[in-house]
């Protein structure tokens, strides 16, 4: 049989029924659609690529970092075989938590909100199957909070059907694998009725948070991956430009997001790998922003 692709991506041919020229150009298109939609996924960060060249720019950044054995690759398909599966969980009504196991890249906890108009996946993992697509129902948008936190957003929205897949403007030149469903937002986005992403800085210029008026039942919550953070304690976040490199955001940066989050209620806040704050967490961040702010300006110097 000859063949019909493209000089360097032709497969044996095993003996069979000679192709007519129809169905030898239905053949051939088939094949440059799965190369041309071939992806890579960075083994550090979890996040999709396009291209596997180089080093990954998001690792490679000094909010994250690159092993020290070098750069590290992987597919879809090798993370499938490899025994990777989704896992949903209800964390409230109305609010499921999505991971991936064994971890995949950061790890992060993906959440998925579920409105009358229909659901969100928030901060979506670096994989994806079709046990979780199923489950996931009518979902309207995907949207991270930053960019370590796209997984392979693409994939989710061609699984789901192209649903628009949500980057905040200021991260978009971070986005590796670029698809019509991208579509960038700045400072508020409603997604669904009293569903809206908030754009707030800090550790990146476009960190954002997804606000949630009837979580909680109806007290409000607040999904904020690692724009903050919750911490071990359960009583306080913290406000990083880097956490594994440990870098502090300044204390005017850190009175800046405290004065945009006292205009939101909520009273609830989860983080990006599973932390929960779940009563007074707007009094939880105002009070942890001004710990910050005075540590960094030097009043507790006489505990060091």
């Amino acid at each position: 049989m000859p063949c019909v692709l493209a000089p360097g991506h032709c497969l044996v041919a095993a003996p069979g029924p000679e192709l007519t020229p129809r169905s030898r150009g239905a053949l051939a298109a088939w094949w440059t659609l799965l190369l041309v939609d071939a992806f890579s996924i960075c083994g550090t960060c979890g996040v999709e690529h396009a291209e596997a060249v180089g080093v990954c720019e998001i690792c490679a950044d000094d909010r994250q970092w690159v092993p020290a054995d070098g750069q590290h690759w992987t597919t879809i398909d090798e993370l499938a075989a490899s025994g990777r599966r989704t896992q949903l969980r209800e964390l409230e009504p109305g609010l499921l938590g999505l991971t991936v196991a064994p971890k995949v890249g950061i790890g992060q906890q993906a959440h998925v909100v579920r409105t009358p108009a229909g659901s969100v996946l928030w901060d979506p993992t670096g994989y994806v199957d079709d046990d979780a697509v199923a489950q996931l129902g009518d979902v309207v948008a995907i949207a991270s909070s930053h960019p370590h936190m796209f997984g392979v957003q693409v994939e989710w929205s061609r699984r789901l059907g192209g649903v628009p897949v949500l980057v905040s403007e200021p991260d978009e030149a971070w986005v590796a694998r670029t698809d019509p469903a991208i579509r960038t937002w700045r400072g508020r986005q409603e997604l669904a009725p009293g569903l809206t992403l908030i754009a707030f800085g800090g550790h990146f210029p476009g960190s954002a948070v997804l606000h949630w008026e009837a979580g909680a039942g109806g007290r409000g919550v607040l999904l904020v991956s690692d724009t903050i953070q919750a911490n071990p304690d359960r009583k306080t976040v913290t406000f990083m430009r880097s956490y594994p490199n440990r870098i502090p955001l300044s204390g005017s940066v850190v009175e800046r997001m405290a004065q945009a989050f006292a205009g939101l209620a909520f009273d609830r806040l989860y983080d990006n790998f599973g932390n929960t704050i779940d009563v007074d967490a707007g009094g939880a961040v105002r009070r942890s922003a001004e710990r910050h702010v005075a540590w960094v300006r030097g009043d507790f110097d006489r505990l060091t």
